[in-house]
């Protein structure tokens, strides 16, 4: 028997140190050679890392939110001396959001499964060997959607209903308390948010918006399309007309090198969209929207979304944005104050649209009446040139024909 030292390989993206984000292993585990042991989290996404031998592991670097260097031992195994092999030996990485890991158990003899770090650390939590669960993705994927599913049918299964007869659900005490470790995403989001507000002066400016005329706009061209699964919605109707107010004002389609004290102000229009994941919230980019059609943007917008929530996303998907739309849907409310997504110095937050009445044309009508709040970066954004650039979008969103105008 030997000592085998697996340690933490360079994740790219110039990281000296990552955090671990899950382990798939535990000390006295039986590991075979390729299997998942664990996710280390980067900036960008949660990275599964593969054991690069086969062996009995005997010790950890730490817990999961524990910091290691780049290079310092990860995993310790306790191998044959024939299957020994250098410490540097590098191992087989891969992002977790692009579905190839395996899923499920990692000791030897288990089938591969693949799924996403989410719907594994759900698996885990529910107790339910991924094995079991039929996948419908590429290559059997076993998404969201399938585990969900499967759930759903064995709560509904006569032996499911007996056992929760016979033991009955524990509820928390009042006033009991509960400590969540704050780890992974949720961590790198409470540090940018932390750094935006401490290190920009937001300037924030709220404009209502009539939307009746883009709306029946966009139900014209939602019953003309038989295709229900490609129904617009209002955000690429938004994304057009800030990609066309942008021309006027491309002071505000820039990011700020901080390192180098340089603005950069982009040609190209690279849309961040804000999107809640099951993991926190995500901001996948449609690079160079402006070349895009009404209908082309809403299916990279419903794509990317959907690839963020699953786990899907690319890594170069997930960087390189100019400026953000943010968006609650139906929770909107009336005004927000988004946060800037740096190195960005603009964000477009978009409210709820509600009925009501207003005057029009010296007569009360009842109109479909919207919101936008957005945020800018004070330092390199003028208040009057972005109350402009909203009024821009405003008159372009009222008179959507304009949007397509040359």
């Amino acid at each position: 028997m030997s000592e085998y030292v697996f340690k933490l390989p360079d994740l790219g993206e110039g990281t000296v140190e990552s955090e671990i984000g899950e382990w798939f292993i535990k000390v006295g585990d039986q590991v075979s050679e390729e299997d998942i042991v664990g996710t280390m989290m980067t900036d960008k996404a949660a990275v599964e890392l593969s054991s690069p031998v086969s062996g009995k592991v005997v010790k950890l670097a730490g817990k999961p939110g524990d910091i290691v260097a780049v290079g310092a031992p990860l995993v310790v195994y306790e191998t044959e001396a024939a299957e020994a092999q250098p410490a540097h030996a590098p191992p087989s990485t891969g992002p977790a959001q692009a579905g190839n890991g395996s899923g499920g158990e990692t000791a030897a003899g288990r089938a591969r499964v693949m799924t996403s770090p989410a719907v594994r650390r759900m698996a885990k939590e529910a107790n339910i060997d991924l094995a079991a669960v039929p996948g419908t993705g590429p290559g059997g994927r076993v998404t969201r959607k399938d585990f969900e599913a499967f759930l759903e049918s064995i709560s509904a299964a006569p032996q499911g209903r007996d056992r929760a007869d016979r033991e009955p659900r524990q509820i928390a005490p009042a006033g009991s308390t509960k400590e969540i470790k704050v780890i992974g995403l949720r961590r790198i989001i409470a540090e940018r948010m932390s750094t935006a507000t401490r290190e920009v002066p937001h300037f924030t400016y709220v404009e209502e918006i009539d939307v009746t005329e883009v709306e029946s706009l966009r139900k014209h061209l939602n019953d003309k399309n038989p295709d229900k699964s490609a129904r617009l919605t209002l955000l690429p109707f938004l994304g057009l007309a800030l990609i066309r107010a942008l021309r006027d004002f491309p002071q505000c389609n820039a990011t700020y090198d901080k390192d180098r004290n340089v603005l950069i102000q982009h040609g190209p229009v690279h849309l961040g969209i804000a999107t809640q994941t099951p993991d926190g919230l995500k901001v996948p980019v449609v690079h160079h929207a402006e070349s895009l059609s009404v209908d082309a943007l809403g299916r990279e917008i419903r794509r990317v979304s959907e690839a963020a929530r699953s786990n899907r996303i690319k890594k170069s998907e997930l960087s390189g944005s100019t400026i953000t739309i943010t968006s609650l849907g139906r929770l909107g409310g009336i005004v927000s104050t988004p946060v800037i997504n740096m190195p960005e110095v603009g964000i477009i937050g978009v409210n709820r649209a509600v009925h009501r009445p207003v005057v029009l044309d010296g007569q009360v009508a009842v109109r479909l009446m919207m919101n936008l709040s957005s945020s800018f970066d004070h330092r390199f954004v003028d208040g009057y040139d972005a109350a402009a650039m909203i009024q821009r979008i405003r008159e372009l969103l009222e008179h959507p024909a304009t949007i397509f105008l040359p």
